[in-house]
C-alpha cells in the first residue's frame, strides 16, 4: 500500500482546563492539554497513524497492548487513541489512555474526549491501566449528534462507556497516536489489530498514513497495513 506523509500547517493552542474525577497530581490531567484535531497541533506534524476519509462515518475501533513507556523528559505526553473527526474537521469524539511523564516517571491514564470540550480523565484507582494490559476502544455515533464512547482493560476486568451529545460531521475516522506536547515517550513499538470503520477493515477506506515529526525529524514511523487491513504498528525514533 502507497504510504503518505502528511503535514499541515499548524496554529498556536491554549491550555484548557480539564474536567479530571479523580485525578491525582501525577496525572496526565496535569499537562492542562487536549488531544486536539490534527490542524491545531502546535509541536510538528504529531500525530501518527491512520486516518480514513469520507462521509457519513458511523463507527470506529481498535485494540492494542499498552507498551512499557520509558521517559525522556518530564515533558513527554502521548496517546494511543480512536476517534471520529479531527482530520479536516474541527472536532473530534475519542478515546484511549495517555501516558503522561510530568512527574518523572510514565502515568497511565484511561481519557475521552468530545473536542472543543475539554479532555476527562478517568480515575486511575477505578480504572487503573499497566503497561501490557489489552485495551480495546471505539467511538460510535448513535442518532441525534450522541456518540457512544467505550474503553475496555480486558487485563484488569473494567470498561468505561458514555454517550455524549456534540454537533460533528463525521468526515474521517482515525486510529491514532499523539502527542499534545510533542514530545514522546520512547514506547518501543505499538501493535494496533483489530482495526475497524463502519465495521469494515481499515484499509477498506484507502486511509491516509501519517508519521509524527518534530523540527529535530521524524518521532515515529508507522507501517503499512497488515493484510486484512486491520492491523500496524507504530514505531518510536526519538523525542
Amino acid at each position: 500500500m502507497r504510504r503518505f506523509l502528511v503535514r499541515v500547517v499548524t496554529l498556536a493552542a491554549a491550555a484548557t482546563s480539564l474536567a479530571a474525577p479523580a485525578a491525582p497530581s501525577t496525572a496526565a490531567a496535569v499537562q492542562g492539554l487536549a488531544f486536539r484535531p490534527l490542524s491545531y497541533n502546535t509541536n510538528g506534524y504529531n500525530w501518527g497513524g491512520y486516518a480514513a476519509q469520507g462521509s457519513g462515518f458511523s463507527s470506529v475501533s481498535a485494540s492494542w497492548t499498552e507498551p512499557a513507556a520509558t521517559c525522556n523528559s518530564t515533558n513527554d505526553l502521548y496517546a494511543p487513541w480512536v476517534g471520529i473527526d479531527g482530520y479536516g474537521s474541527s472536532s473530534v469524539e475519542q478515546t484511549g489512555v495517555a501516558t503522561d511523564c510530568s512527574s518523572g516517571s510514565p502515568v497511565n491514564q484511561a481519557w475521552y474526549e468530545m473536542y472543543p470540550a475539554a479532555p476527562v480523565y478517568l480515575s486511575l484507582s477505578s480504572y487503573p491501566v499497566s503497561a501490557g494490559d489489552h485495551i480495546s476502544a471505539s467511538v460510535t455515533y448513535a442518532g441525534s449528534s450522541r456518540y457512544t464512547l467505550k474503553l475496555t482493560d480486558s487485563s484488569k476486568g473494567w470498561t468505561y462507556t458514555t454517550t455524549k451529545s456534540t454537533s460533528a460531521q463525521r468526515t474521517s475516522a482515525e486510529v491514532i497516536i499523539e502527542s499534545p506536547t510533542g514530545a514522546y515517550p520512547d514506547f518501543g513499538t505499538l501493535n494496533f489489530t483489530s482495526a475497524t470503520v463502519n465495521g469494515k477493515s481499515l484499509g477498506s477506506f484507502s486511509p491516509v498514513a501519517l508519521d509524527p515529526s518534530s523540527s529535530s525529524g521524524y518521532e515515529a514511523t508507522t507501517s503499512g497495513l497488515g493484510s486484512g487491513g486491520t492491523s500496524f504498528s507504530e514505531t518510536f525514533l526519538q523525542e
